[in-house]
């Protein structure tokens, strides 16, 4: 049987894989022979050893044009999961509204219409009036500088990149002063005495987990004190027993003492989410007019717009920050300062909480979301073998934000009676319209709460497909 496997060749002249090196280049599709090929070649060599033992069956031989069909049928099916692993769009309908796995917050349609804009040449590092080059960046300057009131800004990768490039760039060497209560761990590995350490600042930890007072802050400052940095617990809470002094002390206590105030706010709000019924947090302007020389965030959380790092401050400050060797390595590209300028655009007009997502998601009512579901379920329709029901439920902000804060919302109820949930959540996966959604007590949930409102037509009819599934 072994010599009847065909050769690579004789499979990519298959009519098959003729089509898949078509539509998906030749060299993935040798990639695939070779794996589909390897992988009979051991079900042949393990159904050969079962046939020599001792009241073993004679595996039915299977001729070489069959041998061939089954390869190439294998080869379509590796390419169908490659399809599947391709970056693209999903449907959340997790309930998490900032999943990190599926990408954090939506962009608003001025953001994405902007990444289109920019796709080709822009004026990503050059000034439009007078020809001459200028450090990235300076475009939205003007929205953050009016926004929070700092003096100036600068965008990078990310919050962990502000984090590590603000340290390495005003500490380096010399000592910052931060309560153990905000040694913070974010999912991924982000661990801030580590950042610490990479940044050659060194970590003077003041008061315990769960009390600090400002004469620990006092005591701690010396000769080699270079900064205290205040950071806020994004994805945990201490209560109960717990107390630290406000930042507006911290940062009056160092400009006292002559040293820089760093604030990481985390998850980089703009909008006061108490509007929405929620608990409040940290804002850049609040951290501005609080007196911090520098504050950091996220502009994918809370604020609602594309993968970034923020960091607003004094002009001397962050001009220290920007001419670091490593702010260069941690830069963004065109692509997320147009769709960061875009969603920006939206505060500076007062539009936001109609025009980005992830707030009118935070604030869309349980009433709205229980419409919308039975609207849903009203689209749906009667599946073969599904059993669906509309509930409440609650849901979760996500992405390190607001972390004790349940979201009532609505829930699709799914059960099939052939299919476990983990083979139904599987399907609603890899199908033409992919949706991710939760399972809870052998059931199949899709939360309304993360589901954007123009994708509920297509979410009825990812569910309707489950009729055509095998």
């Amino acid at each position: 049987m072994l010599r009847d496997l065909p050769s690579v060749n004789e499979l990519l002249d298959h009519s098959l894989l003729r089509e898949l090196i078509v539509e998906h280049g030749r060299a993935s599709v040798l990639e695939w022979v070779r794996s589909a090929v390897a992988l009979r070649r051991d079900e042949l060599i393990d159904r050969q050893q079962i046939d020599r033992q001792p009241g073993g069956n004679a595996a039915e031989r299977v001729s070489r044009d069959e041998l061939r069909d089954q390869i190439a049928e294998a080869v379509a099916r590796l390419a169908e999961k490659s399809e599947w692993q391709q970056i693209g769009n999903v449907i959340n309908a997790t309930g998490v509204v900032l999943h990190t796995g599926l990408g954090r917050a939506p962009l608003s349609a001025a953001a994405k219409q902007a990444l289109l804009d920019c796709a080709a040449a822009c004026n990503c590092e050059v000034d439009v009036e007078t020809g001459e080059r200028r450090y990235r960046g300076y475009q939205v300057e003007s929205a953050l500088r009016s926004l929070t009131g700092a003096e100036s800004s600068l965008v990078v990768n990310n919050n962990a990149a502000a984090t590590l490039l603000t340290l390495q760039a005003l500490c380096a060497g010399r000592e910052v002063v931060i309560s153990r209560g905000e040694l913070i761990e974010i999912g991924g590995s982000f661990r801030l005495p580590e950042i610490f350490e990479l940044s050659g600042a060194k970590l003077r930890e003041v008061g315990t987990t769960n009390r600090t007072t400002l004469a620990d802050y006092e005591r701690a400052i010396n000769d080699d004190t270079a900064a205290i940095m205040v950071v806020h617990p994004s994805n945990y809470r201490v209560v109960g027993f717990a107390g630290k002094p406000e930042p507006s002390e911290l940062f009056a206590l160092a400009r006292d003492r002559e040293i820089l105030s760093i604030d990481d706010i985390g998850s980089g709000a703009l909008f006061d989410v108490a509007r929405a019924g929620l608990p409040a947090e940290p804002t850049f302007q609040n951290s501005v007019a609080a007196g911090a020389d520098v504050t950091l965030g996220s502009g994918d959380k809370l604020l609602g717009g594309p993968q970034c790092g923020i960091v607003v401050g004094r002009s001397e400050v962050v001009s220290r920050v920007r001419s670091h060797p490593l702010a260069r390595a941690v830069r963004v590209d065109k692509l997320t300062l147009a769709a960061l300028g875009a969603t920006l655009a939206s505060y500076v007009r007062d539009v936001a909480e109609t025009e980005v997502p992830t707030l009118t998601m935070l604030g869309v009512s349980a009433d709205e979301l229980s419409r919308r579901a039975q609207s849903v379920l009203d689209e749906i329709g009667v599946v073969d073998g599904l059993r669906i029901e509309v509930r409440e439920a609650t849901a979760q902000v996500g992405g390190g934000s607001l972390p004790a804060v349940e979201l009532p919302t609505s829930v699709l109820a799914l059960r099939h009676d052939a299919f476990s949930a983990d083979e139904v959540a599987r399907q609603l996966r890899v199908g033409r319209i992919r949706v991710f959604g939760r399972i809870q007590s052998d059931e199949v949930l899709l939360d309304l709460r993360s589901v954007l409102p123009e994708d509920t037509s297509r979410l009825a009819l990812a569910v309707r497909l489950l009729a055509k599934v095998p």
